[in-house]
C-alpha cells in the first residue's frame, strides 16, 4: 500500500501485519479520536441524526483547516453504496445549514461559526476498500470528495491512504486538482513577486497526485487529506507555512522560523520565507518534507 501513513497517536511510524477492523464502529471511534491528526479536521458530532423526515444518520460532521464542513462516511471492508451514501449525507447538509452552523457554534465558538465555507464542502469516506464504481463517481462528481484506505496494524497503529481525490473544478493533470470556491481568493501579488507565486504553485501543486488547491481571503492552501502548505502573499516576499516540524529542520534566520503558538493566517508551525528564485529552490526539500507529513 504505497503512501500508507501510519499512526499509533504519539507520531512515532512501524511496519506490522495489516488487518480490517472488527466491526465499523471500530473504525470510527478510531478516526474520531485522533481525526485532527488523521484528516485534519476538527471533530464536531458522531452519529448525527438528520430528523424523521430524513430518517438518517451522518457517521461524523467535522470542520476542516480552511472552514469547510465535512462529512465523514465509514465501513468495514468495501462497500458499493459508501460514496453515494456520503453525498446524500452531505445533500442534507447543504439544506440544514443552520443546525450545522449551531454546531459548530456550541463546539467551536460564534466566530468560527461565521466563518464556515459553505462554498466547498467535503465527503471524506474511509472503508477497508473501494469499487471502481466509487473512483468513477470521484473523477466524475463536481463535490469535493475524497476516498480512504485504511488498515489496523498489531494492537497500536492505525494507517492510512488516499486511494481517490478530487475537488470539483480542474487544472491540467500535471499541476495536480483545484479545488473550487466562490470566496474572494487570497490577493494575488504583482510584478516579481507575482511570478514567484505562480512558481510556487506550480512546484506545490506538482509534489503528487491527488493535490487540491483551496483559495481563501488571506491565503491559499494546498492539500492533501489535510493542509501541507499556506501561501500568505506579501509585497516584497511570500510566506508559506508548512506542517514539517520545526524541530526536524535547521531553521535559518530571514528564511526559516518556527511559529508554534504565533497569529499567523493558514496552518503549519513553519514559516518560510521567499525573497528570490534562489529562497524558492532551497526551500523545495522543506516543501516534500511537509507533504510526506501531511
Amino acid at each position: 500500500m504505497s503512501g500508507l501513513r501510519l499512526f499509533n497517536l504519539k507520531g512515532d511510524v512501524t511496519e506490522v501485519v495489516p488487518r480490517l477492523a472488527e466491526v465499523e464502529a471500530d473504525v470510527q471511534y478510531l478516526v474520531e479520536a485522533h481525526m485532527e491528526a488523521m484528516l485534519g479536521v476538527t471533530f464536531l458530532a458522531s452519529e448525527y441524526s438528520t430528523g424523521p423526515v430524513h430518517g438518517g444518520r451522518v457517521d461524523s460532521l467535522g470542520i476542516d483547516e480552511n472552514g469547510a464542513p465535512v462529512v465523514v462516511e465509514y465501513k468495514r471492508s468495501t462497500d458499493p453504496g459508501v460514496t453515494n451514501q456520503g453525498l446524500f449525507y452531505l445533500a442534507w447538509l447543504m439544506d440544514h445549514r443552520d443546525a450545522f452552523r449551531r454546531l459548530v457554534r456550541d463546539g467551536l465558538g460564534a466566530q468560527a461559526a461565521g466563518r464556515v465555507r459553505w462554498s466547498a464542502p467535503r465527503l471524506i469516506c474511509v472503508a477497508g476498500d473501494f469499487t471502481r464504481y466509487d473512483l468513477h463517481a470521484v473523477r466524475e462528481h463536481r463535490n469535493s470528495i475524497d476516498l480512504v484506505r485504511y488498515r489496523i496494524f498489531g494492537d497500536e497503529h492505525f494507517g492510512m491512504e488516499t486511494v481517490a481525490s478530487a475537488g470539483g473544478t480542474r487544472v491540467p493533470a500535471r499541476v495536480g486538482r483545484r479545488r473550487a470556491t466562490a470566496r474572494k481568493g487570497a490577493e494575488r501579488p504583482d510584478g516579481a513577486m507575482g511570478e514567484m507565486a505562480a512558481a510556487v504553485d506550480e512546484v506545490l501543486l506538482g509534489l503528487g497526485e491527488g493535490v487540491t488547491k483551496v483559495e481563501n481571503q488571506t491565503y491559499t492552501a494546498y492539500q492533501r487529506l489535510q493542509n501541507f502548505a499556506c501561501v500568505c502573499p506579501r509585497k516584497s516576499r511570500l510566506l508559506v507555512y508548512l506542517k514539517a516540524s520545526p524541530a526536524e529542520v535547521e531553521l535559518v534566520p530571514g528564511f526559516s522560523r518556527d511559529v508554534t503558538g504565533l497569529g499567523h493566517h493558514g496552518t503549519g508551525n513553519l514559516e518560510v520565507r521567499l525573497h528570490t528564485e534562489r529562497d524558492l529552490e532551497r526551500a523545495q526539500e522543506l516543501f516534500r518534507m511537509s507533504y510526506a507529513a501531511a
